[in-house]
């Protein structure tokens, strides 16, 4: 692990530039900027398919003091395109700690930056929007900012953006259930988090996580009696492979439940449209009022589109009149954003934020219970 703190550099598109030092990997980092309001997790976080192609700036300003360990990571891969904090750790200080955070970006090619002023990073794109980010280290960051600029702007953006099959897995899987099987649920991998199916099957479901692109008719093989959606990058409009086998399992009327990504599909399988918000809710304190309930939970986020359903009514799906009504389920207190759907005339159902909670507080996993409900009502 490098200890010299060379120069670094971050452009913005909009030619916002921030000076700091080099933090891991040295060379450029291309993504969409978001920003992680979390205070932990930024192992879990770093780990997350749906950062796939997005450049990460952590509001919480001390990062890397618990290092990283072999037991926390979300998938086999760090998916963050690039890595944006205040005050990066001098050395990792806990007895679960592998290795240095710094030191395991190093050895995995991810470029980032520290010393810079992240509440200010945070604040101009909360006022301007997402958009594309660059980091420049080592011998790029002595590139004059203009030409920097240019090459952000030559970035892909994120709308328009089909990457699901980026992150998911080659070749189905099967979690076992843990204890006395009750289901077989058939999990798409549209960028599914490790502690997801572990869920699942501490409730005595058999997961059989499939690909994204995995056919209706080889899901219908498996004779699920639940389907699952899973997280996922990129822009739910482009997704019509999944759309079409969602469409199929509403129409079989196979329970299905779906979190983050799966709820965008699901809306837009009904027939609602989606569209990317200013900046996205990414953290592990998102409040959330349960409509049917009158409940708030403090949710975990990671999407940066949202479903576009009217919110505090009962509506046909516009989609297919076999699918019959739908509400809003669950509501962002912090914008009203669509953080939910439910069908009321088949077994569907879907949250905008993640149950699995790792990392994140705990108060939705009885949305997994509920599933599993909803598969037993099936079956009677």
């Amino acid at each position: 692990m490098s200890t010299h703190r060379d120069p670094a550099v971050l452009v913005l598109e909009d030619g916002t530039c921030l000076r700091g030092r080099a933090f891991a990997a040295r060379g450029t980092a291309l993504g969409e900027a978001v920003f992680v309001t979390a205070m932990t997790g930024y192992q879990e976080t770093l780990t997350d398919p749906s950062y796939h192609r997005q450049i990460v700036i952590q509001t919480a300003p001390h990062i890397g003091n618990t290092g990283v360990n072999d037991a926390d990571d979300e998938s086999l891969r760090y998916w963050v395109a690039g890595y944006v904090v205040r005050d990066a750790a001098r050395r990792a200080s806990s007895w679960r700690a592998t290795e240095g955070l710094e030191e395991r970006l190093e050895r995995l090619g991810i470029v980032g930056i520290s010393d810079v002023d992240t509440r200010q990073l945070t604040l101009h794109l909360r006022e301007r929007g997402a958009m594309r980010m660059g980091i420049f280290s080592g011998p790029d960051a002595r590139m004059g900012t203009e030409q920097m600029a240019r090459i952000v702007r030559e970035a892909p953006a994120m709308t328009g953006a089909q990457l699901a099959e980026d992150v998911s897995a080659d070749e189905p899987y099967v979690v076992p259930a843990v204890g006395e099987k009750r289901f077989t649920v058939a999990a798409y991998d549209l960028g599914i988090k490790a502690m997801t199916p572990r869920q699942l099957a501490e409730r005595g479901m058999e997961v059989h996580v499939v690909p994204a692109d995995y056919p209706f008719e080889k899901l219908a093989e498996l004779r699920p009696d639940g389907v699952f959606f899973s997280n996922g990058p990129g822009d739910p409009q482009t997704a019509w492979t999944q759309i079409e086998v969602l469409r199929q399992v509403l129409a079989a009327r196979i329970p299905f439940f779906g979190i983050c990504f799966g709820n965008q599909l699901l809306g837009r399988a009904l027939g609602f449209g989606t569209y990317k918000l200013p900046f996205g809710h990414r953290g592990t304190n998102q409040p959330v009022l349960d409509t049917q309930t009158g409940r708030v939970e403090i949710t975990s986020q990671n999407h940066g589109f949202a479903v576009d359903a009217p919110l505090r009514e009962v509506v046909q799906a516009p989609a297919d009149p076999d699918f019959g009504r739908v509400e809003v389920s669950h509501i962002g207190l912090n914008d009203d954003v669509v953080e939910g759907l439910r069908c009321l005339d088949i077994p569907a159902f879907s949250v905008q934020f993640h149950p699995e909670s790792a990392a994140g507080p705990h108060d939705s996993r009885h949305l997994f219970d509920r599933f599993a409900d909803l598969m037993a009502a099936a079956a009677r």
